[in-house]
């Protein structure tokens, strides 16, 4: 039947002439109703045998109708064709004929972008994507078709193709085909893409086969290709970053981006423009990785206070994991440990109540202040054994940290060698009532604890 009707739509075509229906055609299959006629008579075979999976004889008749027909024609002539030619390089090992192919998959998906503007975006991005799948190895091609597409689509790129983009740009700097300054304003505006992506309606990038949780993930990639590739390091960043701050220092936009290019370069953020662009980037949108970032920084220039004012910050938010919670707490007891022993236990203790990981390291470290601890009483009374009883209850926890982590096991064992070294002599013990396994109670400026008495 469809054929019939085919064969009829053709001879009425022609008895019309530039009739009503050809006039209704004229433009759209073909500049006359003759080259009409075969556009639609091919549009319809090859279609035929794409809908039954016969694309080997969809194909050729595919070709006849992308060459009579306007490509403006219809949209699905273009998306088939791409998928027919797909095909085709996946079987064409000669080299030559499979550029030839993959070179007509991109210029399709340029003639859906020009003649189907609503697709344009998505036309374009899938252009970048088969310029990553099928010539990945040729930088000055990705170079320059992800370059066109990023420039036309701006935030609206497929966010994958950053990547691809930044590495195909620094084969070609290795070349000495692009400058340092080349590269970092290739990173810069593909962060700016990205930051402005946070901005679009998800629905809106769903339409785009785009995903408003994959921009973090891929911004993180970007800026690791960018200071893995240390193709600016601080003494070329700085002084650029520090003018941009200060041309508009109120900016909050500006900081973002001051304080990501700072952080591309190793050892670039000891500095005044660094600490004014994260300080004010937190101040306006605190978050607890921003204050994290400001314990690290404050730390690094010795500024004990501010450093742990900002972890106390960042554990305070409450879209902070407990896991992630204690990590800073367990960082922040490490940093103390040597100048502050009470703050490096109340640090551990908390890392511990949150994350089980941690306790092995609470009680290392609890170990550790007993070894150190002053003003020691046995059962209340200091005396001559009292100063010795500290080391029963460092190997006390030393035991338990081996038992919570064997990770400490090593410097655990070396811990209980030295503290085994201070036990009193067994007639030394007996002069003061103390026999081995004997259960005493001890106090010091460690805290308080329950153990058994140990000689030598």
């Amino acid at each position: 039947m469809k054929k019939i009707a085919f064969v009829l739509l053709t001879l009425a075509m022609s008895v019309l002439g530039t009739g009503v229906y050809a006039q209704g055609t004229k433009g759209k299959y073909g500049s006359n109703p003759e080259d009409s006629v075969k556009c639609v008579r091919y549009l319809d075979f090859y279609q035929q045998h794409y809908k039954s999976k016969n694309f080997d004889e969809a194909l050729p008749n595919w070709r006849e109708a992308y060459r009579i027909c306007p490509h403006s024609a219809n949209q699905n002539m273009l998306l088939n064709g791409t998928e027919l030619l797909k095909r085709q390089v996946s079987k064409t090992r000669d080299k030559a004929a499979r550029e030839a192919i993959i070179d007509s998959i991109m210029t399709l998906q340029d003639e859906r972008a020009a003649n189907f503007p609503k697709y344009s975006i998505q036309a374009l991005n899938n252009k970048a994507k088969y310029a990553v799948i099928y010539r990945a190895d040729d930088y000055e091609f990705l170079y320059k078709t992800i370059g066109d597409v990023v420039e036309q689509n701006k935030e609206y790129t497929n966010f994958g193709s950053y990547v691809p983009y930044y590495q195909s740009a620094f084969n070609l700097f290795k070349d000495g085909k692009l400058t340092e300054d080349d590269m970092i304003n290739i990173y810069f505006n593909a962060s700016d893409n990205l930051e402005k992506a946070e901005t679009i309606d998800s629905v809106e990038l769903v339409k785009l086969n785009l995903s408003k949780a994959d921009i973090k993930k891929f911004s993180a990639a970007l800026d690791n290709a960018f200071s893995d590739s240390q193709v600016a390091d601080c003494e070329t960043l700085l002084p650029l970053q520090q003018s941009r701050l200060e041309a508009d220092p109120d900016n909050v936009d500006v900081a973002r981006k001051v304080v990501r290019a700072l952080n591309s370069a190793e050892g670039c953020v000891n500095n005044d423009t660094y600490v004014k662009a994260a300080t004010m980037l937190y101040n306006n949108e605190p978050s607890a990785s921003t204050a994290y970032s400001l314990y690290i920084l404050n730390k690094v220039r010795g500024d004990k206070d501010a450093a742990l004012g900002y972890i106390e910050e960042a554990v305070g938010f409450d879209d902070v994991d407990n896991e992630t919670k204690a990590k800073y707490l367990n960082e922040a007891a490490g940093y103390v440990q040597g100048t502050s022993t009470s703050k490096a236990l109340d640090y551990a203790k908390r890392a511990a109540a949150l994350d089980d990981k941690y306790q092995g390291t609470f009680y290392y470290m609890t170990a550790n202040a007993w070894m150190s601890a002053s003003g020691v009483t046995i059962n209340g009374k200091s005396n001559e054994m009292s100063a010795r009883a500290k080391y029963w209850v460092a190997i006390d926890y030393y035991q338990k940290a081996k038992s919570a982590d064997p990770s400490l096991s090593e410097a655990c064992n070396a811990a209980i060698g030295r503290a085994s070294s201070g036990f009193p002599a067994k007639a030394d013990a007996f002069m003061y009532d103390l026999t081995n396994g004997q259960t005493v109670s001890v106090s010091s400026s460690a805290g308080s604890a329950s153990t058994t008495v140990r000689t030598r």
